[in-house]
């Protein structure tokens, strides 16, 4: 799966509020071998949410955590769009939701909280344990919550826990070298996509250096290209250590 995290938010990127979900959604799915594939902080703008929204719909393994704009205010665009996106159709009323926004607020569900039970088709609830005022998701795929995280980093523990807990295994190797990039590049040419490679450049008193990582769910597979820079290092008599 590639997971990327949505985070809607003027007030973050002009400064009035300080992103929490980023650190949050990363160690979580740390806790089942995943890791984020890419995290987007995104102004309250209908086109580019919608833009974001289809690029990760394009995506075969694309699973997306979105956090905000699900309340019942004017800029509040998340669930229309959505339901435009994933859906093609309207939104229409959860009749489960709105009966919680009933018993909730009583007469003053309406005329505005009402609305946030208007959901995409085919939406699941997904439980907030602050005052159950539901997030939702889509094709066990697409997840949205609120963007206060009280309320939604339990909702999301909870998701990721039931559709994301198998846990996967991957196996990494990581050497420091004395070097440049540029003289290992013929080697990471000859690493597979599936393999992840991470070249990180170093300069320690204006010299060249390179921590090298190979990660991967095979373990001969890791080893054997990873032993492939080693050989080499070796054959220039270029120092190294393993980390």
């Amino acid at each position: 799966m590639n997971f990327y995290a949505v985070i809607i938010g003027t007030e973050i990127l002009n400064g009035r509020r300080v992103d929490k979900h980023f650190e949050f959604l990363k160690q979580e799915l740390a806790k089942f071998g995943h890791e984020l594939f890419a995290s987007l902080v995104i102004k309250d703008d209908e086109t580019l949410i919608t833009n974001t929204y289809k690029m990760i719909k394009e995506d075969p393994k694309g699973v997306m955590f979105s956090f905000g704009g699900i309340g019942s205010t004017p800029d509040d665009l998340t669930r229309s769009i959505a339901s435009q996106v994933f859906r093609n159709a309207p939104t229409q009323a959860n009749q489960k939701f709105l009966a919680d926004i009933i018993e909730r607020f009583g007469d003053e569900a309406y005329p505005h909280r009402i609305h946030m039970a208007e959901l995409p088709p085919k939406s699941d609830l997904l439980f907030n344990p602050v005052n159950n005022m539901s997030g939702f998701s889509l094709d066990d795929h697409y997840f949205f919550v609120p963007g206060f995280p009280s309320m939604a980093h339990p909702m999301l523990s909870s998701a990721i826990k039931q559709h994301f807990s198998k846990v996967r295994t991957r196996h990494r190797k990581t050497l420091y070298a004395d070097t440049s990039e540029n003289t290992l590049i013929s080697v990471m040419k000859k690493v597979p996509d599936h393999v992840e490679l991470s070249s990180l450049p170093i300069f320690v008193e204006n010299k060249p250096n390179v921590e090298l990582s190979l990660i991967g769910e095979e373990v001969t597979e890791v080893e054997k290209y990873f032993e492939m820079f080693t050989q080499l290092l070796k054959e220039q008599n270029i120092s190294y250590k393993l980390m």
